[in-house]
């Protein structure tokens, strides 16, 4: 499976779903972190992978996955790792660069947080690892990234973990010419992006960059 995709459905807030079914394709690695099965079985999917300690899941569901054909991972409720982190984990195992996290946000405020900081892992940090809701992708940018949108888009660059210096920015609305952002700062929430494409480079630390598609839409939901 080495350098396959890997999407793994968690059990938060999974706002809208249609994206999934351009997004999907037949190679890609499904896997469900615990709870995470209800978002797959809601949309009809089998995981190939389906871990946790399943305390967010029933056993008919588990009986119903094993049938199906989904490799089963169960362990104890009393562990040091969430279901989510032992699901990255798996998927960096087998092999796959690219990790898109699936309602991975949303619901427990230490639960969402808690996943945010699983993006600095240190196993993950030779993949493109993301949570995606079809709303927001959020992600970790070390040294530099490119941001893919529309002209109105939503980006905010967090430095949650530090002092980031060194920021520069293209085809942002505000931009960034060299300089510092600070974690207890606001200044890096809420700029826009110019142009389909946007880019972020640093010299020192870790960017959090949440990116809102289309945000006007989402007010008038």
């Amino acid at each position: 499976m080495s350098n396959q995709r890997a999407f793994i459905f968690a059990n938060g807030i999974l706002a809208q779903s249609d994206w999934l079914k351009t997004t999907l394709s037949a190679d890609d690695v499904l896997i469900a972190a615990d709870g995470g099965l209800n978002h797959l079985q809601a949309l009809g999917l089998v995981p190939q992978l389906l871990i946790g300690d399943f305390d967010s899941v029933t056993a008919e569901q588990v009986e119903w996955a094993s049938a199906h054909g989904s490799q089963i991972e169960r362990y104890p409720v009393a562990k040091n790792e969430t279901d989510l982190e032992l699901a990255l984990k798996a998927a960096q195992k087998l092999g796959c660069k690219e990790i898109i996290i699936v309602a991975g946000l949303g619901g427990r405020l230490d639960q969402t947080l808690g996943n945010l900081s699983l993006l600095r892992l240190a196993e993950l940090q030779a993949s493109n690892v993301r949570f995606e809701d079809g709303n927001e992708e959020v992600f970790l940018i070390r040294g530099k990234a490119e941001i893919t949108g529309q002209a109105g888009d939503v980006v905010s660059l967090l430095p949650l973990w530090g002092v980031v210096t060194g920021i520069v920015t293209e085809n942002l609305a505000y931009p960034l010419r060299g300089e510092t952002l600070y974690p207890e700062e606001t200044r890096g929430i809420s700029n826009v992006m110019n142009t389909t494409t946007a880019s972020v480079s640093i010299n020192n630390g870790e960017l959090l960059c949440v990116h809102t598609h289309n945000p006007l839409s989402l007010m008038e939901q």
